[in-house]
């Protein structure tokens, strides 16, 4: 999961709803703003055509003193078959610690209305869909909330383009973008994307109120199939508890046979 893993994975159709993509429908940018949009649109190109991938993911908490926990989990991503409306399926499974194994979390993208989240919990032994206006809640007391499972869709944002700067001794474009989601926890985002591939490196949430509340570092970025980039290692920590959660991504394989029904609802209740 790119967390994890995936930007790419990112007009005034549905504004009374969802907000549109005010930004879309624009007769002129100003030249800061179609720049962020187009190296935001470049990032998204350059991983169509995946079809599905598979990983094993390792999340571990760490509270502000330090102490960690650790769960393990699987990963499934589909590529979305309409690229003009679809965005990705993607599922979480937890295969521990025991009292969550089995939970899942199932993830529709979406172009042009809200997102779709559900979860199921074993020892409820039901299927409880996220509402919009909790996705911003954190994800079973992680530091990344539901939201952030989401694939970040380009019509989802509006953007902006910042400047150049090194991060990670790369060099790289840092864009802002603005969630038009009137739910989202974030008032807006900063990003660094390295120029040559366009991969994701940090990214900086801004709370509601515009203050700083959490970073993401991404890094150890491996190439498969000779054509997309995935992170192995993801970390997000709350400048506003002193909390952080990692995440360890491995085994991936793409290209596996995973099918639509493999991310229906009621697939949720038996996951494995």
């Amino acid at each position: 999961m790119q967390i994890i893993t995936k930007m790419h994975v990112f007009i005034l159709l549905g504004a009374m709803i969802f907000g549109g993509s005010v930004q879309a429908n624009q007769t002129k940018l100003s030249d800061t703003q179609q720049k962020g949009l187009d190296i935001a649109t470049e990032a998204e190109r350059r991983n169509d055509g995946f079809i599905d991938n598979r990983a094993k993911l390792t999340m571990i908490l760490r509270n502000k003193r330090g102490d960690t926990s650790t769960r393990l989990l699987r990963v499934r991503t589909l590529e979305g078959e309409n690229d003009a409306v679809d965005g990705d399926k993607s599922l979480m499974i937890f295969d521990s610690p025991r009292d969550q194994k089995g939970s899942a979390l199932l993830t529709y993208s979406y172009k042009f209305k809200p997102d779709d989240q559900w979860i199921y919990l074993p020892a409820a032994k039901r299927v409880k869909r996220i509402a919009s206006r909790n996705k911003s809640g954190p994800f079973v007391g992680s530091e990344f909330a539901y939201e952030d499972f989401n694939t970040p869709v380009v019509e989802k944002y509006k953007y902006d383009y910042l400047r150049d700067e090194q991060q990670q001794e790369q060099d790289c474009y840092v864009i802002e973008r603005y969630p038009l989601d009137k739910y989202s926890g974030y008032r807006r985002q900063v990003v660094w994307l390295d120029k040559q591939e366009y991969r994701v490196l940090k990214i900086d949430f801004y709370d509601r109120k515009n203050s700083l509340l959490k970073t993401l570092t991404i890094n150890d970025y491996a190439l498969y199939s000779d054509r997309y980039w995935r992170a192995n290692n993801q970390a997000m920590i709350n400048h506003q508890t002193g909390k952080s959660t990692e995440l360890k991504f491995s085994d991936y394989r793409f290209k596996t046979g995973l099918r639509d029904v493999d991310f229906s609802i009621n697939s949720l209740k038996r996951a494995r």
